[in-house]
This record gives structure tokens, sequence and C-alpha cells, in this order.
């Protein structure tokens, strides 16, 4: 299921308030009959609805069943003490939240203290009549929130498909590139480089003879100036055939690349971020910036199972900087020590007068390199 990090520094969008106002605004309509426990219920609801604007399609937070559980209970709570009021709207629509955007536990508990509430206030107020229709409210509640849920799986994994399809395509046609680039590789050495080779040592075949019999200064430095100029030819054209069957590919392709195939292995979600101009780096710093998010990856993919993951590569005046932090939803424990992997970042970090930083974040393992660029 795709979903969003947490981030408190953005302002909630237009569907954060209107989730907001389904848990909010029946507390404001429950107001004028409130007695002492009403209030007390009113405001724990009011002030756990707050943190809902940034975290309700966080499904791996690791505070957002225990906040829609109490909100759910608390509703429930003031609608069995107020039964005439909207709290019920708040009740079924966290509910619904809890169906559509969280794992299997729960969803169970929620329904669990949905059916508690709705027994509670039957017998409490002698309401049995009531309490089948209720029931019925509660279970069309869950099945919308589940055919939702199953809905958003087909769009993700349509998406997912034509994601992979789209890969394909681009690997068919980069492989038929470097086809026709190794095809003209090996044209050009066949026939070019070889003739050029071939005049060169003809060149200098007369020169030396010119040499033997006596020629004029002019003559030879003709001949040697041709035959510089037939070296100079074979140095290029061996260049341009280097050129062909490497295919360089910049550095920000490369790392996206890394993160498309952890998209397809995972199925979660990996962001690439440049800023900066982005500009040609030097061979030991591209590769010192790709084998870290490789190590990256491989770290996520062996501690952290389908995480999310966020790069940032920063293109500064230079240097360039790289920062790769997975999205665990909670702070994983400090490594007791540095593996391999991280040992031989930081040496190959350290050769190139950079910096490197690595542990535990907020939510995930953080991973930040500065190297002069």
């Amino acid at each position: 299921m795709i979903t969003r990090r947490a981030d408190l520094h953005r302002l909630p969008q237009a569907q954060d308030w209107v989730r907001w106002g389904f848990v909010a605004v029946p507390m404001f309509a429950a107001m004028p009959r409130a007695n002492t426990l009403s209030w007390i219920l009113i405001g724990i609801t009011l002030v756990l609805s707050i943190p809902l604007l940034w975290i309700f399609d966080v499904a791996g937070h690791r505070l957002l069943p225990v906040i829609t559980l109490t909100v759910i209970a608390a509703a429930g709570g003031l609608w069995a003490v107020v039964p005439n009021s909207w709290a019920s709207v708040t009740m079924f629509s966290t509910t619904f939240f809890v169906v559509l955007r969280q794992s299997r536990v729960p969803i169970v508990l929620a329904v669990g203290v949905d059916l508690a509430v709705i027994t509670f206030w039957a017998g409490h107020h002698h309401a049995w009549e009531g309490a089948l229709p209720t029931y019925t409210i509660l279970a069309v509640v869950v099945l919308l929130g589940l055919n939702r849920r199953t809905r958003l799986a087909r769009i993700e994994q349509t998406e997912l498909a034509l994601a992979r399809a789209q890969t394909a395509t681009e690997e068919h046609a980069r492989a038929a590139a470097l086809a026709e680039r190794a095809r003209i590789a090996r044209e050009v050495h066949d026939v070019l480089a070889h003739s050029l080779a071939g005049l060169s040592l003809n060149l200098q075949g007369a020169r030396l003879m010119l040499v033997r019999d006596g020629a004029s200064p002019d003559a030879v430095a003709q001949i040697e100036r041709a035959q510089k100029l037939a070296s100079e030819g074979l140095a290029e054209a061996r260049k341009a055939v280097a050129a062909l069957r490497e295919d360089a590919v910049p550095v920000e392709r490369t790392i996206a690349d890394l993160l498309t195939a952890y998209r397809l292995d995972s199925g979660a979600r990996a962001d690439l971020t440049i800023e900066g101009e982005p500009r040609e780096l030097d061979p030991a710093v591209g590769t010192a910036l790709v084998r870290a998010v490789q190590e990256a990856l491989a770290n996520t993919r062996k501690h952290a199972a389908h995480a999310d993951v966020d790069v940032t590569l920063d293109f500064g005046a230079g240097t360039v900087a790289l920062t790769v932090a997975d999205r665990q939803g909670r702070r994983p424990p400090d490594a007791p020590a540095a593996g391999y992997g991280l040992r031989g970042m930081s040496e190959r970090v350290a050769l190139l007068d950079g910096q490197l930083e690595s542990g535990p974040g907020e939510d995930g393992w953080r991973i930040h390199l500065t190297v002069p660029a």
C-alpha cells in the first residue's frame, strides 16, 4: 500500500482537514449537553485528533494504533453517555480509517471496542431494539473500509506492474543501444584502428629507409609528422572504442536504477531527491557514492525489510553529499560494531578526504557522507 511518511513541518492538506472534521466536529456538537464526564471525553478526543492531521496516512507509525483506538473508545463512551449526540460519527469514521490504513490487529481491536460500546449503550439505555441497526451500521463501515482498501491495493499493483513494464522497456532499449554501440566499436577497431596501426608502421619503416639513404632533413621531418598524426589518430580511435564499450552512466542515474530495483524487489517506496546542479564527477567519487547506496540498501533489506527509503544527493560548491535514510517507523537499536560493509565505506570515503556519519535516527537508520568533488 502506498503511504507517506510523517512530516511535522508540512501543512495539513485538504483531505487531512476533512478526516479531522469527522473526528472533531461531532465533539463540538456534543458540548451544549456535556456534563463533567462528557467534557473529559471530549477533551481527550480533541487533543488526540491534533496529531492525526499529520499521521493518519502513516501506516507504520507506532503511535497511530494507540491514538485511533483511544479516540474510538472516548467517542464511544461519549455516545453512550450522550446517546443523541453525533459522537457515533467520530467512532465510526475513525473505525473506517483504521480498517483502511492499519494492520489486522488494530482493526480487530477497533471493531471489538465498537461492539463493546454498542452493547453497553443498548444495555445501559434498554434500547436493544436499536442495537441491531447499529451493529449493521458498523458492519457496513467495516465492509466499506475493506472494499476501499482492496481497491487501493489493486491500483498500487497496477502501478507497480506498469513501472515494471516501463523498466523492462527501458532495459530492452538500453540493451539494443549497447549492442549497436558494441557493433560500431568493433567496426572502428577492426577497420580504422587496424588501418592506422598499419599506416604508422609503414611510415616508421619509410623514415628508417630515408635516414639510411641519407635523404634530406625536410623529407625525414615530413615523414615523422605523418607518423605522429597516424599515432595520434590511432590513440583517438582507441579512446572512441573504449567510450563506446564502457557507456558511462551518470551517478544520479545509477542510484536511481538501484532504487528502482529496490522498489521492485520490496514493494516499498524508494525516492531520490537531487539538490543543486548535477555534474560529472571523478570516477572514484562516483564509485564511492554508488557503493554507499548499495551497502545502505543491502543493510535495509537485511535489518528492515520492506522499509521505505529516502535518498538525497546534494551537489554543493566543491562537494557532493549523500544521505540515505530508511523509514522503519521506530528508532533502531545501536549497532554493536560496524560491519565490514560500513567499514569499507568509511575507508573509501576517508581516502577521498571525506566524512561519513552512520547511525540510528528518529525512525530508522541514516547514512550521511560528504566528499570533495
